[in-house]
């Protein structure tokens, strides 16, 4: 689990498939924000409205993640949302479409930040693509309160693999294990997302989904934190080989694990 990072550093324009971006649409954004405010020390600013009222969450004055506001006629999950940079969306989404998946919002301009679009594999599940304009993306990496990784829960990572790899261009690296489907994506040396097949272990009230890892300084204070703010624990701390990890809900129910790098 080691975040894709441009050689160029997080201001360079990423790479094509890179992950840049998550977003958060929430119900309650008010209520949303003082959560991860306290959560991970971000504070906010308005960013493009074109789906509606959204913010840019900061850390230290630099941009880490989106949020905005799910009117409650949408029969959405509350989810975190991966985008991945593009040098064409519009190209892009094509080629999402051509390769079995849906788009569903765009591609459209957010303001002079870029041109996005939001789609979905042929599981179902959704993802965002993004090219950058005056906005590239998450401005910092490697600290707590930070995205660090994604990973994509599916029934089965083979045919899946295959989507992303022709959409994005990512080389598949799979564990080669009877008993545990997993399948890293990497674009050249660097790894930047992995797919976990799980088969009937899969919510049946969520299907396929994407979940956003970010990283903290001590992951069982964190879990502390989290359910004084309202939060729950969906898997407790754990250690493993790529660090101390958990996953938690907010209190909307927005799924995400926090992670402490061994390193």
């Amino acid at each position: 689990m080691t975040e894709a990072r441009e050689p160029a550093g997080p201001y360079a324009r990423r790479a094509p498939g890179t992950p840049c971006w998550v977003s958060l649409m929430a119900h309650g954004l008010d209520a949303t924000e003082e959560f991860y405010g306290e959560l991970f020390g971000w504070e906010f600013l308005p960013g493009p409205q074109q789906l509606g009222p959204y913010v840019r969450a900061l850390l230290g004055g630099r941009e880490v993640a989106g949020m905005g506001h799910l009117p409650p006629d949408r029969r959405l999950p509350v989810a975190w949302t991966p985008y991945f940079a593009s040098d064409d969306v519009d190209r892009t989404a094509d080629t999402v479409r051509l390769c079995g998946g849906t788009v569903a919002v765009g591609p459209l301009d957010a303001a002079e930040a870029g041109r996005m679009a939001i789609a979905s594999d042929p599981s179902g599940a959704v993802f965002g693509i993004w090219q950058g304009s005056a906005h590239l993306g998450t401005a910092i990496t490697g600290e707590p309160g930070t995205p660090v990784w994604n990973e994509l829960l599916t029934f089965e990572t083979e045919s899946v693999a295959k989507f992303y790899a022709s959409v994005f261009g990512y080389e598949e690296e799979p564990v080669v294990s009877p008993d545990f489907d997993y399948v890293t994506l990497r674009l050249g040396e660097r790894p930047v997302a992995g797919l976990h097949g799980v088969g009937h272990a899969l919510p049946r009230d969520r299907g396929p989904h994407w979940r956003t890892y970010f990283e903290v300084a001590d992951v069982d204070e964190t879990l502390r934190r989290v359910t004084g703010l309202g939060g729950r624990i969906l898997r407790a701390a754990h250690d493993g080989p790529h660090g101390r990890v958990a996953t938690v809900a907010d209190p909307e129910g927005a799924e995400f694990s926090v992670v402490r790098d061994p390193g």
